[in-house]
């Protein structure tokens, strides 16, 4: 999850199915890769014979979701890939889906939908903690980050708005997020300065507790990025592009430090400095 030190490994295109990619996700083993287009107001389902390496991708199947909205903006599931939830720009909702057969969108039906205009009219990215009690929608009017509350998890009609977070200190037009395993760090991509914004929460999965931490530039692969993922270990991002209308693949290296320590020099807390990743 260390994206300052990210470099570009190849690019998939889905022109072939989107002209207009918006979101992004893939299934846990990354075996299979899921883009919401807002041209066609689908689901784009990819099979990948080895997982998370997008040259390896091909097209299997699209579900539509014009029936609840005709401008898909981000996705997410749930572990299991049972449950989809697709963000609605022009509804201004999360549509939650059940799927017979996980990961498998040609099994989906709608379910239920959940409101977020009272915090932003355009919302464009959506995430769950691990258990899916707590969820995250993106917003494009008001440039932040909104939490909410599930009291049952991955179940939208449980959900209840908690809290907010700005990020227009970085970006004005955000439009992808992401977050780690453990919610200690999350990651928004935005539209205006081409770049993945990187922040710290000293409490995971609690937005109040988030601070900028850095930024890595894509605008050299696509501008307009619109999503975001990363694979289960943070060694791999993928950012969906509007503009190439593809999906661009980058590894994502922890940075080694070298501490030399002389001969009988006692070894504490002051004498290597590891910095926070």
């Amino acid at each position: 999850y260390d994206i300052s030190g990210a470099t570009f490994v190849d690019a998939f295109s889905v022109s072939s199915q989107e002209t207009s990619p918006q979101g992004l996700a893939f299934s846990t083993d990354g075996t299979k890769m899921f883009v919401a287009g807002a041209s066609g107001d689908d689901v784009n389902e990819y099979a990948l014979s080895t997982g998370f390496d997008i040259s390896t991708a091909s097209f299997t199947d699209a579900f539509s979701v014009a029936a609840q909205d005709t401008l898909p903006t981000g996705l997410a599931f749930n572990t299991d890939g049972t449950k989809m939830f697709v963000v609605g720009y022009t509804g201004q909702d999360i549509n939650e889906y059940a799927l017979t057969t996980g990961f498998d969108v040609s099994t989906a039906s709608f379910t239920d939908a959940f409101s977020v205009a009272a915090q932003d009219t355009q919302p464009t990215s959506v995430a769950f903690n691990t258990d899916g009690t707590k969820m995250f929608v993106l917003g494009f009017t008001g440039d932040d980050v909104n939490e909410y509350a599930l009291s049952t998890g991955f179940d939208v009609s449980t959900a209840s708005f908690t809290d907010s977070f700005s990020v227009s200190a970085q970006d004005t037009g955000p439009t992808g997020l992401a977050f780690n395993t453990d919610g200690t760090k999350m990651f928004i991509a935005g539209d205006i300065g081409d770049s993945v914004y990187k922040y710290s929460l000293s409490t995971g999965f609690d937005v109040s507790t988030a601070s900028f931490t850095d930024s890595f530039n894509v605008s050299a692969q696509t501008t307009g990025p619109r999503n975001l993922a990363f694979n289960a270990d943070g060694t791999k991002m993928f950012i969906v592009g509007n503009a190439g209308e593809n999906v661009n693949e980058y590894t994502v290296t922890q940075t080694t430090f070298v501490t030399t320590v002389k001969a009988g020099q006692a070894i504490s807390a002051t004498t290597i400095n590891m910095k926070d990743l």
